[in-house]
């Protein structure tokens, strides 16, 4: 973390402060601070120990954990948090036996709410089947896990590319541009250099992939983005744009669905 301000890993969105936390080898953990309420969550604990110290610095309780997906290093953490806070942990019901430690289920549609604002829950297949995001409408920000990167998607480990595809498709509905949009992972300097491959005429993201170029030289993360500017630059929302598909091969190709596969299984092989 040297070199990077404290600002950098804390951000406030409304009543909603988020601390970002580095875990694992590329992972990041969210802890979010509704200040007025003192409600706190935890997003995605791949690891207990810098969530716990963290929490602990701040002088923080924990409320509830809010899982994405049941892999490992997203839940490794529950169950010695939820020792010590005795906190609620909330996944996909469908999930229920691939989550350590759940007690809440839920489902899109779900009524969730933390620290009195309302959490929409988006079941988003593709990387994992039972794969959920959490979206903040009033602080505008949402927790997608391995579904969305930053200028990339998730690999494809249980679900199929066109439910990947209808996945980000949904996000890309439901989530308004100025959606701060956390994901779980620092992969965005190799998703750049394959974006470019694929998107090469695309000045947006050709300056965006400079900006990337500097903070990742800086040891500086990329996370979180917005929606505005994965509309732009990110080749798995870009589908249907006449130069990516010319790009790739695929100029007369009407059915999104389609590129998407193909874009995917590039940057399988990349």
């Amino acid at each position: 973390m040297s070199g990077q301000g404290q600002d950098e890993w804390k951000r406030r969105h409304g009543n909603i402060d988020v601390y970002t936390v580095k875990a694992l080898q590329d992972n990041y953990v969210f802890i979010l601070h509704e200040w007025k309420n003192n409600k706190v969550a935890v997003v995605d604990p791949g690891e207990a120990k810098p969530v716990s110290d963290k929490l602990q610095a701040l002088g923080l309780p924990l409320d509830c954990i809010l899982t994405t997906h049941h892999h490992w290093d997203h839940t490794d953490g529950n169950l010695a948090l939820k020792s010590q806070f005795d906190c609620k942990v909330y996944g996909f019901g469908g999930d229920k036996g691939r989550i350590p430690g759940i007690t809440d289920e839920l489902r899109e549609g779900s009524q969730l709410e933390f620290g009195g604002e309302p959490v929409e829950i988006f079941q988003t297949d593709g990387h994992t089947v039972g794969h959920i995001c959490f979206y903040f409408p009033q602080s505008k920000m949402a927790f997608v896990g391995d579904t969305l990167f930053v200028m990339g998607c998730g690999r494809l480990f249980e679900g199929t590319p066109k439910q990947m595809h209808e996945s980000l498709q949904k996000l890309a509905a439901n989530l308004p541009e100025n959606t701060t949009v956390y994901c779980a992972h620092e992969y965005t300097m190799s998703n750049a250099k394959f974006a470019v491959t694929v998107d090469s005429s695309n000045e947006d993201l050709r300056e965006r992939y400079r900006e990337i170029e500097s903070l990742r030289a800086q040891d500086r993360k990329t996370v979180p983005t917005t929606m505005e500017m994965e509309l732009k630059t990110n080749p798995f929302l870009r589908c249907g744009d006449p130069d990516l598909k010319s790009c790739i091969g695929m100029e007369s190709e009407q059915d999104e669905g389609k590129v998407f596969a193909r874009v995917r299984e590039l940057k399988d092989n990349f």
